[in-house]
């Protein structure tokens, strides 16, 4: 017998021409909170989204009514939890339009999948004068990892440059690209200053190279639709809890071709067909880069959260973040010194910037007292940062259930930061 469904709340459906910034906050239990006496204003989703109630709902589903060890079992919960598991693998698929869920791997996020690459694909591919081609706008999961690889394999990392507003210098970028270039590893969006890479002209020019494309998909996933097929790229990594799903699960998605020359990046259980103590017969894709018990919860709950997003319609949600992101922009630079940082032609929902005579840090502290919650830092990307000399920035990124309203708590805000300190 099945076992019974939890009731969910239904997610929000758009209308066309319509995005309910107020209906959809409602749906985030969080935002009814108050911090420090006043209704939350989250704008740190490029952290970490928040998880609506279908989300929650659907992972206590699954915990109170059908856990178990996934795969191999003929019990009846580990069966649904199989079937619950591949379903959300199904979802994924079908999200990012990948031909097929052997191209989907589980991962705990987009560092695990992208360690995954750089060590087994890494491992496989990169020789003494090899070289991979990343951006001065990386986030560290994104440089740190190639770092690793390239010193153990005698292979020289390589980072294009910026251009003054924030942007990727695309010439530059494609001078680069030589006989010596193995992999290109580059950012959809950059975390720190929400610029837009112009994806499918990199992916072109590396291809007419014959070079295979990595894209950290993190800070994207959740903004705009991915079509991995119509990027073009060959491999694309993104968590769930930038999309508005729970902490610990990510996902790779990498083109089958080259999976199947990939070996395991990890041994032990589910990723074996058979063992002896002389050797192992290694699983079938994608179970062979998931060795060990999944997060099988994790991975409901980011299924349930790409349904959500799907119910909203992205593209409502992409144009509703524009237009936050533009009153934010236009406010913020009527602030006296205040610094935008980054403000390349093409972004996301996210602003970066400094105060003069005002430490990042002591601005993100004197907002959390007025219930606004930034991030401030470095934010794993310091390259980006020492490109133009700053060791931090305060800065606001946009999700699906912000609204024109945060905007303006968080300009009032600044402005009492500023009379703080004169």
């Amino acid at each position: 017998m099945n076992a019974p469904r939890a009731q969910v709340s239904p997610p929000h459906i758009a209308v066309p021409g319509e995005f309910d910034a107020e209906q959809v906050r409602a749906d985030f239990p969080i935002m009814a909170r108050e911090i420090n006496g006043r209704p939350l204003v989250y704008l740190d989703s490029a952290a970490s989204a928040q998880q609506p109630r279908a989300v929650l709902d659907a992972i206590e589903h699954y915990a109170t009514t059908t856990h178990a060890n996934v795969h191999r079992g003929v019990h009846t919960l580990s069966q649904e939890a199989t079937a619950a598991f591949e379903g959300a693998r199904e979802r994924v698929r079908a999200f990012i339009n990948a031909r097929s869920t052997r191209e989907i791997i589980f991962t705990r996020g987009t560092t695990e999948a992208i360690n995954l690459v750089a060590q087994s694909w890494g491992g496989m591919r990169l020789k003494p004068g090899d070289e991979v081609l990343i951006t001065h706008l990386e986030h560290h999961a994104n440089i740190v990892p190639w770092q690793m690889a390239c010193a153990a394999h005698g292979a020289r990392l390589v980072a294009a440059p910026l251009t003054a507003d924030g942007a990727l210098d695309l010439p530059a970028f494609v001078a680069l690209l030589n006989d010596r270039t193995r992999l290109v590893a580059v950012a959809h969006v950059s975390n720190a200053l929400g610029t837009v890479l112009p994806l499918r002209e990199l992916v072109a020019a590396a291809h007419r190279h014959g070079v295979p494309v990595l894209v950290d998909g993190a800070q994207a996933i959740a903004h705009q639709r991915v079509d991995v097929r119509a990027l073009d790229c060959d491999f694309y990594a993104f968590s769930g809890h930038k999309v508005y799903g729970p902490t610990g699960i990510g996902a790779l998605y990498a083109r089958e071709a080259l999976l199947a020359q990939m070996p395991p990046w990890q041994g032990g259980g589910d990723m074996i067909l058979s063992v002896a103590i002389e050797s192992s017969t290694y699983n079938d894709l994608p179970w062979r880069f998931e060795a060990g018990t999944p997060n099988i919860s994790g991975a409901v709950g980011l299924g349930a959260a790409l349904e959500y997003l799907e119910g909203l319609g992205l593209e409502a949600v992409h144009q509703h973040e524009r237009r936050l992101l533009a009153q934010a922009t236009a406010a913020l630079q009527e602030l006296p010194g205040l610094h935008l940082v980054g403000t390349a032609p093409e972004k996301a929902g996210v602003v970066s910037f400094t105060l003069d005579g005002v430490h990042p840090h002591d601005i993100g502290t004197l907002l959390d007292a007025e219930g606004v919650a930034i991030r401030t830092g470095h934010h794993c990307a310091m390259p980006a940062m020492s490109f133009f000399g700053l060791t931090a920035t305060a800065r606001a990124s946009f999700g699906c259930y912000n609204t024109s309203a945060d905007i303006e708590r968080l300009v009032t805000a600044l402005i009492k930061v500023r009379e703080v300190f004169g």
